[in-house]
């Protein structure tokens, strides 16, 4: 389980994060990263739309994001918004898919999220 002090929950939050932030997309995911953010801590949110599948595959698909995130909350900076977007092969893509996704989108975004803020949001 993902902790309470690192989930978003308010849907500003996570239209700030994707209209704002950095994207960088994958096979199965795709993955926003806003580094601006008004809190101490990292939040982070997932979005798992009816297209991925019905409610098993959506919940299945969204508890093997939250643990993969749960193993790469290191790499996360203080002051970061991640919102993980599961694309519709997520819902046959195994855990280890989602996490070497969700590693490599993660980096990355993370990275452009960086210059964007040290360039004033020109990418």
């Amino acid at each position: 389980m993902l902790p309470a002090a690192l989930r978003m929950r308010r849907s500003e939050e996570y239209a700030r994060t994707i209209r704002t932030g950095a994207r960088a997309g994958r096979g199965t995911l795709v993955v926003h990263c806003a580094v601006d953010s008004p809190h101490p801590e990292p939040h982070i949110g997932f979005v798992v739309s009816k297209g991925v599948g019905g409610a098993v595959v959506r919940n299945r698909v969204r508890r093997r994001l939250r643990g993969a995130v749960i193993a790469q909350q290191d790499q996360i900076p203080a002051g970061t918004d991640v919102v993980v977007r599961a694309l519709p092969p997520s819902a046959s893509a195994t855990y280890a898919d989602l996490s070497d996704d969700l590693r490599s989108a993660l980096g990355s975004a993370l990275r452009r999220a960086g210059r964007k803020a040290t360039t004033g949001g020109r990418p």
